[in-house]
């Protein structure tokens, strides 16, 4: 994470803006008075946004659970290598 004050960001927004969205690195713009704020790219923001939902979800952390234990037990189902062409639309 980028850590900058905010005289500077205001000074270069374009700069960093530019730099937050191709380099997907947030930027963290530190005022005087303590409150400062962060700069995403909307792409990040959107991921972020996903990760919150899943984290939340009790169902979908299950499933992210078993699927974890099935790939440490190497017992989970394995794809042939047409069902992964297709999937790949070799």
């Amino acid at each position: 994470m980028i850590e900058l004050s905010v005289n500077r960001f205001r000074a270069n927004l374009k700069e960093f803006v530019d730099k937050a969205i191709a380099e997907h690195q947030p930027i963290r713009a530190n005022c005087i008075e303590g409150k400062d704020f962060i700069i995403l790219s909307a792409e990040e923001w959107e991921r972020e946004q996903e990760t919150f939902y899943v984290l939340r979800n009790k169902s979908l952390m299950r499933q992210v659970a078993e699927s974890s234990k099935t790939y440490e037990e190497n017992s989970g189902s394995k794809p042939t290598r047409e069902h992964l062409c297709e999937i790949n639309r070799i």
